[in-house]
């Protein structure tokens, strides 16, 4: 029995989505742990709150954009190259690369968000946008992760 490699792209994107979405509830869950406990205390902070603790929900997206990706531009190129099963395996390793950036980066930003929603109380609200420039760091190891995975599509020429 083969794999077929379309089969192994599209359980590629099922992977790089898996680890958006598990990254995303895990890093919006602790700043929602935060966020519960501030609102119970000053509930003026709502909005601040909510930006923070949406954040993460981008590692998400991310994994839905090299999910539609691979369905729709890689998919149907893959049986075309000179080693389709090869090409498949290439494909599934960059997709659990993007995972692995989406998940721990989706993770992290709740817990970069987490503190500075913690801290919305004694900064009276001012920490938001110093939060917001240190969640940008992180938020950028999942960009990479959508920037390389493409570029190694492109490299593999299936794009």
């Amino acid at each position: 029995m083969t794999i077929g490699a379309e089969s192994l792209a599209a359980v590629g994107g099922a992977v790089a989505l898996a680890g958006g979405l598990g990254g995303s509830a895990i890093g919006m869950a602790v700043a929602g742990y935060r966020g519960a406990a501030v609102l119970a205390e000053q509930p003026q902070h709502l909005r601040s709150v909510i930006i923070l603790a949406a954040i993460p929900m981008s590692c998400g997206l991310y994994g839905l954009i090299v999910l539609i990706i691979l369905l729709t531009v890689v998919a149907p190129n893959i049986a075309a190259m000179p080693n389709p099963n090869g090409s498949g395996f290439a494909v599934l390793a960059c997709s659990v690369i993007a995972a692995f950036a989406f998940a721990f980066s989706g993770a992290s930003l709740g817990a970069v968000c987490g503190s500075g929603i913690s801290s919305l109380i004694k900064t009276n609200g001012r920490i938001l946008t110093n939060c917001l420039m240190l969640a940008v760091f992180v938020e950028l190891i999942a960009v990479l992760g959508v920037v390389f995975t493409i570029m190694a599509l492109s490299m593999l020429g299936l794009m």
